[in-house]
């Protein structure tokens, strides 16, 4: 079994944010995410690489693990995500559950377009036709449903897709640990 390819930081954001609402109103679909987790078998090791290669790919995984973990930070701090995320809310009202998502909204919604330029990826509206040469970028267009031939194809847009065109985030100051996403508050 070969292993997947690894998913950009960007996709991985956005694959968080879609799963994190289908986790949330898909009971079926949250029991087989929680089966997923569980641990099955060790990954294979990887090849030894050059040292100057193994410098650069970890280097290249801090960086990226440390942005990834200043931006959840910052979702934290504006919309306080990690602490919705963390609780339980199976048992609360629907509609207790809907004023907590709008607040949490808000508040990562700021801080998304304070840090981050985003723009769909596809002009077109949802729903609008559309055709792909061939060459499209595979990147950046997912073929779904009864992919079959060769291009050119036509098919509905079902969703126009989300590109980064910018991320700014702030610069981290000495020995800040970007692990810590919210400190722990002590009231004296």
């Amino acid at each position: 079994m070969t292993e997947p390819a690894e998913l950009s930081f960007f996709a991985r954001l956005w694959l968080a944010w879609l799963c994190f609402f289908r986790v949330l109103f898909d009971g079926r679909f949250a029991a087989r995410v929680q089966e997923a987790r569980a641990v099955r078998a060790l990954p294979a090791t990887p090849p030894p690489q050059a040292p100057a290669q193994e410098h650069a790919a970890e280097k290249r995984t801090v960086d990226s693990a440390t942005a990834a973990l200043q931006l959840l930070s910052l979702l934290q701090r504006e919309g306080r995500l990690v602490d919705f995320l963390q609780q339980d809310i199976a048992t609360f009202p629907d509609a207790d559950v809907g004023v907590a998502a709008r607040v949490v909204h808000e508040g990562c919604r700021r801080a998304l377009r304070e840090h981050a330029s985003i723009e769909p990826v596809r002009g077109e509206n949802e729903g609008a036709r559309v055709k792909l040469d061939a060459g499209f970028d595979a990147d950046a267009v997912k073929l779904v449903g009864d992919v079959k031939g060769e291009p050119p194809w036509s098919g509905t847009l079902r969703h126009r897709g989300w590109r980064a065109t910018r991320l700014e985030l702030p610069r981290l100051v000495g020995e800040h640990d970007a692990h810590v996403l919210a400190p722990a508050e002590v009231e004296l």
